[in-house]
């Protein structure tokens, strides 16, 4: 039994649609199909999830958002009819849409969840549809009929323990079942989205939960590649990664598959797929437990921006029991999520992304590190990013940190901090955000020749 999950891409418009529909009934193991809302058509054109949003923001600002909701009803008015679908399909959907609408808005997360988790969930219904035009055994299922169940955590639910046994059942439900991404329901009722790119991780939930043979995930690229294309001119594909190798790349920022996706299917032991709508036939990326590499090899070059870091040295800092502990609790008790703490024996930095941290928080903690622990010298760096090598096979090659150091130091690029962890499946360059191309380039030139 195969879990597809389709992108917004690939359920864009009517064309698209059709071309999903060819996959699916192509191969009789697709049995549980996973669907995001339409995406853009092209580069100027909105995705329905940002038209559902823009909808429920009018609508909370000022309790009218006729124009932003026909933007929606019409989206999805044109796909049913560019496929064929009756009148009828458009009729429904839009009467849901303003059922929505007319929610209560006392709790703005739960109103702005219940808009959002409309774009998956009409796109389900429709496709359900498109696929029983065309004689095949489809059927749309809520998540709160298979027992979807999510923390009650508005715009970052969690799955619970209970929803891998509810949707295990799917795996006996006949024909094609068509599932909603990105949204489930809370033990209390209320409609519950997961984080934006939300659909990878149901098509990850289902595929643990029916102990699915593999999961594929359709995009609209051909592969991973080892560097952003937008960066680095026809990036080289890569054939196999393992799970940590994918998430550290997802981490720092591959968009190809959402960062939490990969735990309910590591867990599980299923593999997963990555394949392009557009072009089905190619190999794509498989993500499993282990793969074979040669000593040494780079699987690929991540980067991202949007960092700072706090840094702060005490003398003695090393002999201070509980000195870290403390430094954590400031920024637990300002509501700051770290992402690196590398350190010395009298200094330490702390990376944080530059959004969570506005310029009075910036003031409250850097005031309570000098008083609560004594510090020397505190001071916070802005505009950073974090540029990532990864690799399984990276793990006890000799000369790889001078190899990577000297091709940003020939590129002109100045490494702000550098860490490993233990596992030696990444090495990071904190750089200026401004390098962080240049420094991707650099790496991709060492590592993988130059670009062609």
């Amino acid at each position: 039994m195969k879990v597809a999950k389709f992108g917004g891409t690939s359920l864009a418009d009517a064309a698209q649609i059709r071309k999903v529909a060819g996959i699916v009934t192509s191969d009789p193991e697709r049995r549980l199909i996973v669907v995001s809302a339409p995406g853009k058509r092209n580069k100027a054109d909105t995705k329905v999830t940002d038209l559902l949003i823009a909808c429920a923001q009018q609508h909370l600002a000022t309790g009218a958002a006729a124009k932003e909701l026909q933007a929606v009803v019409d989206r999805y008015a044109e796909i049913a009819r560019d496929l064929g679908l009756a009148g009828e399909l458009a009729e429904r959907i839009e009467a849901d849409l303003r059922a929505r609408l007319a929610t209560s808005t006392a709790d703005p997360g739960q109103f702005l969840d219940t808009m959002k988790a409309a774009g998956e969930d009409n796109s389900a219904r429709l496709f359900a549809a498109y696929l029983q035009s065309r004689g095949a055994p489809a059927h749309y299922v809520s998540p709160r009929d298979a027992g979807l169940v999510l923390s009650h955590e508005f715009g970052n639910a969690q799955v619970l323990p209970e929803s891998y046994e509810n949707l295990a059942k799917l795996r006996d439900a006949p024909g094609i079942t068509i599932f909603p991404g990105f949204f489930g329901y809370s033990p209390e009722g209320a409609v519950v989205t997961l984080p934006r790119g939300g659909s990878d991780i149901t098509g990850s939930i289902l595929a643990a939960a029916v102990k699915a043979d593999v999961y594929e995930n359709f995009t609209d690229v051909d592969s991973v590649f080892v560097a952003n294309p937008s960066v680095v001119r026809n990036p080289q594909a890569i054939p196999e990664l393992t799970y940590r190798e994918m998430r550290e790349l997802s981490y720092a920022g591959f968009s190809v598959f959402h960062e939490e996706a990969l735990a309910p299917v590591f867990h599980a032991g299923v593999p997963v797929s990555i394949k392009n709508t557009n072009n089905p036939s190619a190999p794509g990326t498989l993500i499993a437990m282990n793969r074979v590499c040669p000593v040494g090899q780079v699987a690929g070059i991540a980067s991202g921006d949007g960092f700072c870091s706090v840094y702060l040295s005490k003398y003695l800092m090393n002999r201070e029991t509980g000195f870290g502990r403390r430094l954590l609790q400031i920024l637990e008790e300002e509501g700051l999520s770290y992402e690196h703490t590398p350190s010395g024996i009298d200094n330490i930095s702390v990376i944080l992304r530059e959004r969570q941290f506005d310029a009075a928080k910036e003031r409250r903690v850097v005031e309570r590190i000098r008083a609560e622990l004594g510090a020397d010298d505190v001071a916070v760096e802005r505009g950073l990013a974090l540029v990532m090598i990864v690799g399984e096979c990276m793990r006890n090659a000799v000369g790889l940190a001078a190899r990577a150091c000297g091709a940003l130091a020939r590129a002109g690029v100045n490494i702000e901090m550098i860490n490993q962890g233990s596992s030696e499946v990444s090495m990071m360059f904190g750089v200026k955000a401004a390098d962080m191309e240049r420094a991707v380039r650099a790496l991709y030139d060492e590592f993988f020749g130059k670009a062609p």
